[in-house]
Formats: structure tokens, sequence, C-alpha cells
């Protein structure tokens, strides 16, 4: 069956242009969002390398939908790292837009397939690495997280890519209150925050999306780039603005928003 939000969704992002409207009825729960978002990574002519989570805002949908974190999928062609430059990352014009300082986990080794439960310490367990990271958040349809997180869910929970830092090479002595950052706009401060922020920490993130995603059939793999979550907050941004995340002795990503090309028939055949 033809699943038109997510042929209007996918359609949108390649050609890197707006959308006015949701393309069709607003999905009444997170498991139609999740549906539309099955049928896009089927269109999408690229593979899945890793995930975000994010929040489910608000009480009212935490208590609507019984859940507190959803998550979408991060691909390939939407990984970029960070160096001394500051690295340009794609804005759909007209859309929405906006960059969130992120601590990112690198799965250790492939998850059990038939695993759907699991405990914190089993979370930690597969983890292999942490690294300091921005999530730059976008999607065609500006109103986007207006609509509330079934919507979110709907256009790939809201990603357009993943910038990724160095690595925290003693994240297993950390504490969550430990691991800090700072995030900038245009030289002034959008929001400061600690993993700890997040409900339950970095670790309680990858713990949701491990049972989340082997209940989608899509248990994750070793060397997959989890994106655990926005901790300074999500920050608008425009083209042309520069952003940063100060992440103290940990480094630093800055970045800078450019407006997002459209793909070709010619170049999706040439790049396949």
């Amino acid at each position: 069956m033809t699943d038109k939000v997510a042929q209007d969704f996918v359609a949108a992002r390649l050609a890197a242009r707006s959308l006015p409207d949701f393309p069709g009825a607003l999905p009444p729960d997170l498991a139609t969002g999740y549906r539309h978002q099955e049928a896009a990574i089927a269109l999408w002519p690229d593979e899945i390398i890793g995930w975000k989570i994010g929040r489910v805002a608000g009480a009212e949908f935490e208590a609507k939908f019984g859940r507190t974190r959803l998550a979408g999928p991060i691909f390939s062609r939407q990984l970029r790292r960070a160096g001394r430059e500051p690295v340009d990352f794609p804005v759909f014009r007209g859309g929405f837009a906006a960059i969130e300082a992120e601590f990112v986990l690198v799965v250790g080794r492939d998850a059990p397939a038939a695993k759907a439960d699991w405990t914190t310490e089993e979370a930690r367990a597969l983890v292999g690495g942490m690294h300091i990271g921005i999530e730059t958040a976008g999607s065609p349809l500006a109103t986007i997280n207006a609509l509330g997180p079934a919507v979110v869910v709907s256009d790939f929970g809201n990603n357009a890519g993943l910038i990724l830092g160095g690595a925290v090479g003693d994240w297993r002595s950390r504490s969550d209150e430990s691991l800090t950052c700072e995030s900038f706009i245009e030289g002034k401060s959008a929001g400061k925050g600690a993993a700890s922020d997040l409900p339950g920490g970095s670790i309680e993130s990858l713990r949701f999306l491990l049972e989340h995603a082997a209940r989608r059939g899509r248990p994750l793999k070793a060397g997959m780039l989890i994106s655990t979550g926005a901790v300074t907050g999500i920050h608008d941004i425009a083209i042309g603005q520069r952003a940063r995340v100060d992440f103290g002795p940990l480094g630093g990503i800055e970045c800078v928003a450019a407006a997002a090309q459209g793909e070709t028939e010619t170049s999706r055949a040439a790049r396949a």
C-alpha cells in the first residue's frame, strides 16, 4: 500500500524543498508515525548508520503516548566529522532547522536479534565508546515540532544528520553530571546542560533504543552511532548562521548552516 506521507517527505528531502503542511492526516499515535517512518526508510537511497533519540516533549504527550523518548534514523551520507574548520551542514530553505548538543554512544557489538528487554547494566555493557557531537535537526516541514511527537517521528525523527566530534576517552569513569556542554548561536549562549539532564542519562537513552529497535526488527549493530538526546536544548538556526558547542576539556565543535541542495536522478544514479 502506498504511503503518501512517506513519499512526500522523502521527495521533499531529496529535492531540498519545504512542505507547506503535513502531507496527509496527522498521525493519531506514535505507532502510526513509526509506520510512516518505516515506509520512508524503505524509500530513502542510503543506509542507516545510527539513530537519534529525542524527547516526547511535554507532560501531555507523555501521558497520551506513554513514552518519554522517540527515535529516528541517521543515514551514512548525513554523517559529518568535526575538524579544525567549521563544518557546513544542510538546511531546508523554508523548513525547520536546529542544532542539538549531544553525547554520542558507539555500539560495541551486535545486539542479539531476539532480545527485546534490556536492563541499564546490559545496555552499558554494549557500549564501545563515546564521542561529543551535534545533531543537526531538520525537516522540510517548518511546523514539525509544533504538531507533536507523532509528526516528528513520521519524518525521520526530525533528523537531518550528525556531526561527530572527538572521543571521550574516560567516559566509563565519568559521571553524567561531569559531561557538560554549552551551545552558542552566532556567539551568544543558547543553553547549558549535562548528560544528567537527560532522564536516566545517556545510557537510559540507549536502553530505550535497544528495546525499541528490536521490536521493529532492527536490532542495533556494532559500530552504529547513537545520538542520545539534546543536552542543552533544541536551538533553531537559520541559513548562514554559525553555531558552536563547547564541551569544556572534551573539546568543541563549530558548524555553519548552509542551504540544502536538491539531488537529481542523475546524481543519485551516479552515486549508487
